[in-house]
């Protein structure tokens, strides 16, 4: 057999079994690493480059299958062979779901290891863990295309709707929901799809204007209303005569502002600062807020008359974690977005790389997920799999079990490095450790 791996990790809290296999791939030309733990592997594996994982199932701690998960999605190059001494069908099916090549069972014969260990580089090299077609692209034949925004959910169904029935209205409009849910896209959409269309469609992100400014920016002023105003400017109301104004993080808006929105949407007239003549205004208000308006009502922090003026109607965004079935048909239109925009056009997601993305909880919903999809097209190829995944998205052991072991395990893995130093000799190392060799044999069962 030509060997075409150097680095061979194995993974055994057996100390002898270490020693077998280790003496194994020597006489094979592998140079090997040792762990005794799942803790130890996953630091060998993130610190030296690794050409081969070879591990057990059954140890103290987490075990083979959780070591087998984290590496598929961390370092899925490497190819997986799985040694047991307890086998079984369920064990066997769970290591090759978590990305083993082969399965051996001991004890075993050194034939039968150089032959698994044949088999589980020639299954690495030849194995497709791609598809030549994305997932995501064959759940985008069914999606719902609309006014910029795609999904098949049937709360993307319902909101869609609900835009349909109100998109020609001059009823306020309130959209509620997390911060990457898409608000400013529903909000271009009542006003792209409505009559208003040719109209301005004016964007403020109250919570990005300072609160001195804020009634300036959006009322206007007047020549000499105060210090440095030189002269008449018109505000945000006046830009948007006709068209539509939306307030973003309208729950941030200062008393002063709120008493002034009131009488804008009571009166359909605005009054520059500075002013005693108030102007007839034709604007629909639509606003975005991130927090509950209702609860801040009740705080006593927003005015409940001015609550009730802008929530006419209500639309409620879905976080993307709870309508999953629009991730695909979203990722595919970016993919395809930024795809072009960066000269990357047939852009594609391996099935690997997006279960990562399917199981990934999206805290910052769409915004989040357009962003890894712009990085990996960026720093990636025409195919996107595992490897160009963000690490934060993949498999993660949980950090208690990461960070703290018993101390038997503590002990174990310290003998092990001791007699690894001098080569396996036990007598060198029980003097070292200065216990007997009895005792060391024990302390490695």
């Amino acid at each position: 057999m030509k060997l075409k791996k150097e680095n061979v990790l194995i993974v055994d809290d057996n100390y002898d079994m270490l020693e077998l296999l280790r003496r194994h791939l020597h006489s094979l030309d592998y140079h090997t690493y040792k762990a005794s733990s799942v803790t130890e592997a996953i630091s060998v594996l993130e610190e030296t480059t690794i050409d081969l994982l070879i591990t057990d199932l059954q140890m103290p701690g987490m075990n083979g299958i959780e070591l087998l998960k984290y590496a598929e999605e961390h370092f899925p190059s490497i190819p997986k062979l799985v040694i047991t001494g307890f086998p079984s069908v369920e064990s066997a099916l769970n290591a090759v779901k978590a990305g083993a090549e082969d399965y051996l069972v001991k004890p075993f014969t050194y034939d039968e290891f150089q032959k698994a260990l044949k088999q589980t580089l020639e299954k690495s090299s030849v194995s497709v863990k791609t598809t030549p077609v994305g997932v995501a692209e064959k759940h985008t034949a069914k999606a719902h295309h609309y006014a910029g925004m795609v999904g098949t959910s049937e709360s993307f169904l319902k909101m869609t709707d609900v835009i349909e029935r109100v998109k020609d209205l001059t009823a306020t409009v309130l959209i509620q929901g997390e911060s990457g849910t898409g608000k400013e896209l529903i909000a271009r959409a009542i006003h792209y799809q409505g009559n208003r269309a040719n109209q301005p469609f004016i964007p403020v992100n109250c919570g990005a204007i300072p609160e001195h400014l804020m009634e300036s920016e959006l009322f206007g002023y007047v020549k000499g209303a105060f210090t440095g105003a030189n002269e008449n400017r018109m505000g945000l109301f006046q830009a948007a005569q006709g068209g539509t104004l939306f307030l973003d993080e309208i729950g941030t808006a200062s008393p002063a502002v709120q008493t002034r929105l009131l009488r804008v949407l009571q009166e359909k007239e605005v009054t520059m600062i500075g002013s005693q003549k108030p102007q007839k205004t034709d604007v629909r208000i639509i606003s975005a807020t991130n927090v509950d308006l209702a609860a801040l009502c009740q705080k006593g922090t927003f005015r409940e008359d001015l609550y009730y003026r802008l929530n006419v109607v209500q639309i409620e965004t879905t976080p993307l974690r709870e309508r999953k079935a629009d991730l695909l048909p979203i990722t595919q239109q970016l993919l395809q977005k930024y795809g072009a925009e960066y000269n990357k056009l047939g852009v594609t997601l391996s099935d690997k790389a997006t279960e990562v993305l399917m199981r990934y909880s999206w805290p910052g919903n769409v915004r989040e997920l357009e962003n890894v999809i712009q990085r990996m097209i960026i720093l990636g190829g025409t195919h996107l799999d595992l490897q160009d995944v963000p690490g934060y998205l993949k498999y993660e052991l949980p950090e208690s079990e990461i960070g703290l072991l018993p101390l038997k395990a503590v002990e174990k893995a310290y003998i092990l490095k001791v007699l690894e130093a001098v080569e396996g000799n036990k007598s060198r190392a029980a003097a070292i450790l200065q216990i007997d060799r009895k005792t060391l044999r024990q302390k490695l069962l």
